[in-house]
């Protein structure tokens, strides 16, 4: 886990230093263990380095001996495995990273197809006069670029080249509105007009600063569900879950995971207690004085049965208010998603005792475990509908524009997952694993650790885990109303304490609850902002403060979460105290 970052120039000049120091300050939070440089011809690029394997010769860039350097974001969990195929290739380190360069040589661009882990992969190869840029299947690791007339260049962060004056603040009217209504975003676009994405799976060839071939490596296979029995299904799922956890765990520093007590993140832990002579650490978030679910109660009640060290967080008011501009600087990339809340903050405990966290992202994705799917199952006279097709502020009367054009990036989603024999289901699923899941989860995840210093795993975003989940049955996905239900049997017939075929209240963050409470005041800050004036409708901002209602509070922390984010990124201010000091600031 590290930051990358690096440029190419397209007349071979020799990129300026000041630019890779601007890099190295501009990502030092993501890799405060070390720095390395490379630099060839017109190439430069820069890593800053968290340190989690090989933590004595593992340092970056690596090369080898036809030529080529590597910097890299994120771990290989198969290296051991890859590092026995290289036929006597002289590995100066025990890097996870080292053996995709050699691949890289073995197998020339074709070389993603044998990692098994998250990735954001930077090659220089001055043999070939190229730079390839490679991202896991998933898009776990993050990674953008800037395509200019006389550069090219990238970086693990669009912050990071902000701040070398390689891109400006500008932002994207379509994507911004896309995030409003949706909540993240889609594509390879972002909010700044400038920057673009590397897609998840992606590899890109760049020559003479200029894009000259794109690869991609699904993330999730092709076909119809695969007939199976329910024992069978059994077996394989155990045997993927348990192999995944086992290569997640591989680091050289202490480990830990997030326990919210729901199936997912107690499979994790199950898993984690059978492999670990130790106890595991594991962090659970709770709230204060709010009337939403807490399942602290029921997440020490797992950890307690699997023996696990238990951490409880409790998140109050107070707390919101104060780190929720820090919480909007840290999401460069923009997901208005209020679990950021908990996930800054448990990171930030986290950080005390570990350096790497695992996690059940994912597990709904491929297990079917959003209510969006069960509804887009049904048909239409049953109370069956396409997801996503109601914009956070559809019919509020708060936008200025509220064009339908925002569902586009997810209408193209829904088009490219539809492959042929794919269910209904399996269409939804993968309609989320490539916007939903890399540009909201992934990116929370990856942004709230990172900013303490924390690497975040996720073993239900395996290659080799998602062979066999994806084409799973329909009937082993949702059955009697349940989604996630083969995932559910497995932990009931594991732990019949985890209640796993309940229906969970699930985890919900009290932003609404809190808002409501200094609406009056908030609601006049909110609105004052510059980048809120001017995409909202004269007079409408302060009374939806005021308005009764879980859309209407939905709407308002997602105004309030671009506010803070605005005023950060897109006019490059600093924090001034907590949110109310900070919208209240001159700036």
């Amino acid at each position: 886990m590290c930051g990358i970052a690096g440029i190419m120039t397209a007349d071979g000049s020799a990129p300026e230093e000041s630019l890779l120091d601007a890099f190295a300050t501009a990502l030092a939070h993501r890799g405060p263990d070390g720095e390395g440089r490379h630099r060839s011809s017109g190439t430069a690029m820069v890593q800053r380095r968290l340190a989690i394997i090989d933590l004595e010769t593992g340092d970056q860039p690596l090369s080898e001996p036809g030529g080529a350097s590597l910097i890299a974001n994120g771990e290989i969990y198969n290296y051991v495995e890859l590092t026995a195929t290289l036929d006597g290739a002289e590995l100066a380190t025990r890097s996870d990273c080292e053996p995709p360069l050699h691949l890289y040589r073995r197998e020339g661009l074709d070389f993603t197809r044998f990692l098994r882990g998250m990735y954001a992969i930077a090659i220089h190869d001055p043999g070939a006069d190229r730079l390839v840029l490679a991202r896991d299947p998933f898009g776990i690791k993050p990674l953008y670029y800037v395509e200019a007339a006389d550069h090219f260049a990238f970086a693990s962060e669009p912050q990071a080249l902000i701040a070398a004056g390689l891109a400006t603040r500008r932002l994207d009217p379509a994507v911004r509105d896309e995030l409003l209504q949706l909540q993240f975003t889609t594509g390879r676009d972002t909010i700044f007009s400038d920057i673009k994405r590397v897609l998840p799976g992606e590899t890109v060839v760049i020559s003479k600063a200029r894009v000259v071939e794109r690869r991609h490596r699904a993330a999730l296979p092709d076909g119809a569900p695969e007939a199976t029995s329910l024992d069978d299904a059994m077996r394989r799922l155990e045997a993927a879950l348990e192999d995944s956890v086992r290569v997640h765990q591989r680091a050289d520093v202490p480990y830990g995971m997030f326990l919210s007590g729901g199936i997912d993140s107690t499979s994790l832990l199950a898993l984690m207690a059978r492999l670990n002579d130790q106890p595991v650490r594991a962090y659970t978030a709770g709230f204060v004085g709010t009337s939403v679910p807490d399942e602290r109660a029921h997440a020490r009640a797992m950890a307690q049965a699997l023996g696990a060290e238990h951490v409880e967080l409790e998140i109050s008011e107070t707390d919101f208010w104060r780190d929720l501009p820090a919480i909007a600087a840290a999401v460069d990339d923009p997901c208005a998603d209020y679990a950021i809340v908990p996930s800054y903050q448990l990171a930030r405990v986290a950080a005390r005792d570990v350096k790497v966290i695992l996690c059940g992202e994912g597990g709904d994705e491929l297990f079917a475990g959003y209510g969006r799917y069960r509804s887009a199952l049904r048909p239409w006279w049953l109370g069956g509908r396409p997801m996503r097709t109601r914009g956070t502020f559809d019919r509020l009367g708060v936008l200025r524009d509220e064009t339908p054009a925002w569902r586009d990036g997810l209408i193209a989603s829904e088009s490219t997952a539809a492959l042929p024999g794919r269910t209904r289901l399996q269409v939804s699923q993968a309609t989320d694993c490539a916007g939903w899941l890399p540009n909201d989860l992934l990116i929370k995840l990856d942004r709230c650790l990172m900013a303490h210093g924390v690497e975040g795993r996720t073993p239900f975003l395996d290659p080799d885990l998602a062979q066999v989940a994806f084409r799973l049955p329909d009937a082993l996905k949702i059955r009697d109303r349940r989604g996630k239900w083969l995932l559910r049997r497995w932990l009931a017939d594991r732990l019949p304490d985890s209640r796993a075929f309940e229906r969970k209240r699930g985890f919900t963050v009290p932003v609404v609850e809190w808002i409501g409470r200094h609406g009056a005041k908030l609601g006049p800050l909110v609105a004052a902002q510059p980048g809120i004036d001017e995409i909202c409708r004269p007079g409408a901002v302060a009374p939806l403060f005021g308005a009764q209602g879980k859309r209407a509070g939905f709407a308002a922390w997602t105004l309030l979460f671009y506010a803070l984010w605005h005023r950060r990124h897109a006019r490059g201010l600093e924090a001034a105290g907590d949110v109310f000091d900070t919208l209240s600031s001159d700036g």
